[in-house]
C-alpha cells in the first residue's frame, strides 16, 4: 500500500493521510444536507411532486456518487481529491433545467449521463490532459489564486462575516451574533494552531469548534447515532428511462443546452481543481500534472456513477484543499474519504453537526494559503497581468471557477498577440478563446 501511493517519495505516513482525507470528508459533507434540499426544489412551493426528486433517494445517491468518485480518484489517479455533486451544477440542474426549462428531472439525468460518457471519450482520447498541460505556467497559478479568493468568500458567507447588502451588495455581518461568532472561535484557534505549525491544524480547529458549539448550545448534539438508509430507488436508473422510452423527446435544443452546460462547467471546473490542488500538494512537475489523463477520468466515471444513483454532476471538489493542507498528499486520502461516504448512509445523525460555522474557518484558511501562487506571476508584464488578474478577480465575483477560468483564457491570447509573443500561445489557447467567447454568446 505505502509502496503504491509512494508515501516515502512524497514524505507522508498514514497518519497524515488518514486525517487529510478525513479533513476533506468534513469539508465537503454538507452536501450530503444541501443536494437533496436543492434537487427536490424544497424552497419552491406549490410545485407537483412529479417536478421534485425524492429527496431520501437522493442522500443516497449523493454518498454513494461521493464514495464511488473519492474512490475512483484515490485508486486511478492517485491524487488526494473527494468527489461529490457540485455545488453549482445541482443548482442548474434543478432551478434552470427543471423549473426553468420544464425539463423532467428524469430527462436532466439522461444530460449528466451524456455529458459524463462524452468526458469519458475525451479523457480516454488524452484530448483533456492535452487541454490541461496546454494552459500556460502564469494561467495556472492564477487559476489557483482566484480559486483560493473564492473559497475563502464562500468561507466567509457560510459564517455570515460577509452578508448580502442590496446597496453596496456585500458587507460586513452582524459580528456579535453566535453561530458568527463561533466560526470566529473556530478561525482563530486554528490560525494559532497553524503559526504553532500543528500538523492537522484545520481538522483539529474544526473539532474544537464542533466541541465549544454544543458547549454553548449553538450545535444541537444528535439524539441518534444510527439510521436506516433510505431507499434509492426512486431515482437509480432513472437516466435511462427517456431515453428508452422517449428518445426522440431528446432531439432538441434545450437538451443540447443542457448538456454543453454540464459538460462545459465541469470540465473546467475540475480542471481548475486538479490544478489547485496539485500545486498546493507540490504535485506539479515542470508546470504539468502528473496522471492528469487518469484522474479526468476517475472524474468522468464518477459523473456517469452518479447520473446512474441519481444525482446531478459529480466533480472534484475545491474543500480537497483542507485536506491538503491538513497533510494529504495520495490518493491513499481519497480512499479515507470515500469510505466515509459510505459510512455516512448509516450515520446520517452526526452529519448535522457539521455546520457551515465549522467549515467556514477551513475554507478561509485554506483560501491563505492558495493565494501564494499569486508571487509566482509575473505582475510586471502587462500581458501576463491582465489575463491573470481578470481570471483571479471574477472568480469571486461571478461566484464560478469556470466563469475566471473563461475570461482569463479570452484576454490570454489576445494581450500575448498585441506585445508581439504569438510564439508562446499554444494553439489550443486559441480554440479555447473561440469556444469560451461562444460560450457567452450563446449560452451563458
Amino acid at each position: 500500500m505505502k509502496k503504491y501511493f509512494e508515501f516515502d517519495k512524497l514524505g507522508t505516513n498514514y497518519r497524515r493521510e488518514i486525517v487529510g482525507g478525513l479533513t476533506t470528508f468534513l469539508a465537503m459533507a454538507y452536501i450530503l444536507a444541501v443536494n437533496p434540499i436543492t434537487l427536490s426544489l424544497e424552497a419552491v412551493p406549490d410545485l407537483p411532486d412529479a417536478m421534485r426528486m425524492d429527496k431520501g433517494a437522493v442522500f443516497v445517491a449523493t454518498a454513494l456518487a461521493a464514495a464511488v468518485g473519492s474512490l475512483f480518484m484515490g485508486l486511478i489517479a492517485r491524487y488526494p481529491i473527494g468527489l461529490a455533486p457540485g455545488m453549482g451544477l445541482n443548482a442548474f440542474f434543478a432551478f434552470s433545467v427543471v423549473l426553468g426549462y420544464g425539463i423532467p428531472w428524469q430527462t436532466a439525468l439522461t444530460g449528466v449521463l451524456f455529458s459524463g460518457l462524452i468526458f469519458i471519450v475525451l479523457s480516454l482520447s488524452g484530448l483533456r490532459e492535452l487541454i490541461i498541460n496546454a494552459i500556460p505556467a502564469q494561467l495556472k497559478y492564477a487559476v489557483g489564486a482566484g480559486i483560493g479568493l473564492f473559497i475563502t468568500f464562500l468561507g466567509l458567507q457560510n459564517a455570515k462575516i460577509i452578508v448580502g447588502d442590496p446597496n453596496t451588495l456585500v458587507t460586513l455581518g452582524k459580528l456579535s451574533s453566535g453561530p458568527t461568532l463561533l466560526a470566529i472561535f473556530g478561525l482563530v484557534i486554528t490560525v494559532i494552531m497553524m503559526v504553532r505549525k500543528i500538523k492537522g491544524a484545520i481538522f483539529y480547529g474544526m473539532i474544537a469548534t464542533t466541541l465549544v458549539g454544543m458547549a454553548v448550545s449553538l450545535i444541537d448534539v444528535p439524539h441518534q447515532i444510527v439510521s436506516k438508509v433510505p431507499s434509492v430507488s426512486p431515482t437509480f436508473g432513472a437516466a435511462f428511462h427517456t431515453l428508452l422510452d422517449d428518445p426522440t423527446s431528446l432531439l432538441t435544443t434545450q437538451f443540447l443546452v443542457v448538456v454543453i452546460t454540464f459538460l462545459f462547467v465541469d470540465f473546467f471546473d475540475t480542471a481548475g481543481t486538479l490544478v489547485a490542488v496539485a500545486n498546493q500538494a507540490g504535485l506539479m512537475k515542470d508546470d504539468k500534472l502528473p496522471r492528469a489523463g487518469r484522474a479526468l477520468l476517475a472524474d468522468s466515471l464518477a459523473t456517469v456513477t452518479g447520473a446512474i444513483f441519481g444525482t446531478s454532476t459529480t466533480t472534484s471538489y475545491i474543500e480537497s484543499t483542507a485536506g491538503v493542507a491538513a497533510g494529504a498528499k495520495t490518493g491513499f486520502a481519497s480512499i479515507v474519504t470515500g469510505i466515509l461516504f459510505l459510512l455516512a448512509l448509516f450515520f446520517s445523525p452526526l452529519l448535522f453537526v457539521i455546520t457551515p460555522e465549522v467549515t467556514a474557518p477551513a475554507l478561509i484558511i485554506v483560501g491563505v494559503l492558495m493565494v501564494s501562487t499569486l508571487g509566482n506571476i509575473e505582475w510586471t508584464k502587462f500581458e501576463i497581468a491582465v489575463p491573470a488578474f481578470f481570471t483571479i478577480i471574477a472568480m469571486p465575483l461571478t461566484y464560478s471557477i469556470a466563469t475566471g477560468i473563461a475570461i482569463g483564457f479570452v484576454f490570454y491570447p489576445i494581450t500575448m498577440l498585441l506585445s508581439g509573443r504569438r510564439k508562446e500561445i499554444h494553439p489550443i489557447m486559441y480554440g479555447l478563446a473561440v469556444l469560451f467567447i461562444l460560450y457567452f454568446i450563446f449560452i451563458k
